[in-house]
């Protein structure tokens, strides 16, 4: 039976996703930091479906993390079909206000550590017929974001690096789709140190877990090279296009401070 790694498997986004793949009849392998929520969503998946549910506990913080979830599933001599890169965080504030090991270890998140696992599963995603990758940027990634530059600048490398390869993978049987929500009902915000004023203005357009999930999936099925979740956050992202980077600029950090 085919087998389905998802990274940020605990909650929010990526239990959904979880959830959603269990419905297709994936076994499910979820990667995240707190084992009581990882074995929470094992629970719930298996008393519903007859599939193999494993976690492993990790901070992709950590450098050797990836090395050691590749271990772990090599070990297992699966059948992977399905990578799904969901684990990433935010920093909201003055960029100086925070150390630099606090941005580093966002960055490790956020992308070192995805840029690592595709590298990493490559070859076992590769010559079995059809396979995914399913990488999470943000609606951030369409333009700059003051007192979010770093997260936000992070998720341009995503969106850009998953399109990217998305054509070199694509005549080698792995479709590659990137993601990009908008404010979802997570635990983003808190992580982030969102000021209260941002998460108001964002609570007009919060789409939930499972919807964001849901189109996701879709949308790898479908092998789309990108999915922008939502007509706010679609049109967001043309007007971000469209309008001067400076006005476009003056107006994020407005509602960020």
């Amino acid at each position: 039976m085919s087998y389905a790694i998802i990274t940020g498997g605990s909650k929010g986004i990526g239990k959904e996703i979880a959830l959603q793949l269990a419905e297709r009849g994936y076994n499910l392998l979820l990667v995240a930091r707190n084992s009581y929520e990882l074995q929470q969503v094992k629970e719930e998946i298996q008393k519903k479906y007859t599939l193999d549910v494993d976690y492993l506990v990790a901070d992709l913080a950590d450098p050797s993390a990836v090395s050691t979830l590749y271990e772990w599933v090599l070990a297992k001599q699966i059948d992977l079909r399905i990578l799904v890169n969901n684990a990433g965080y935010g920093l909201v504030g003055e960029f100086e206000s925070y150390s630099f090991a606090e941005t580093q270890k966002m960055m490790q998140v956020n992308m070192n550590a995805l840029v690592e696992t595709c590298y990493r599963f490559y070859p076992m995603l590769s010559g079995k017929g059809q396979a995914y990758v399913l990488n999470i940027a943000s609606s951030t990634a369409y333009q700059a974001i003051p007192l979010m530059s770093v997260y936000a600048a992070s998720k341009v490398f995503v969106l850009n690096f998953s399109r990217g390869l998305f054509h070199e993978w694509k005549a080698k049987g792995i479709s590659v789709t990137a993601v990009s929500p908008g404010a979802t009902t997570t635990n983003f915000n808190d992580r982030a140190n969102l000021p209260a004023k941002a998460s108001k203005a964002a609570e007009k357009v919060t789409m939930t877990p499972a919807i964001v999930a849901k189109l996701a999936v879709d949308g790898m099925f479908a092998k789309k090279q990108e999915v922008i979740t939502g007509f706010i956050n679609k049109l967001g992202a043309f007007l971000a296009w469209i309008a001067p980077k400076a006005i476009s600029e003056k107006v994020a950090k407005g509602i960020y401070e």
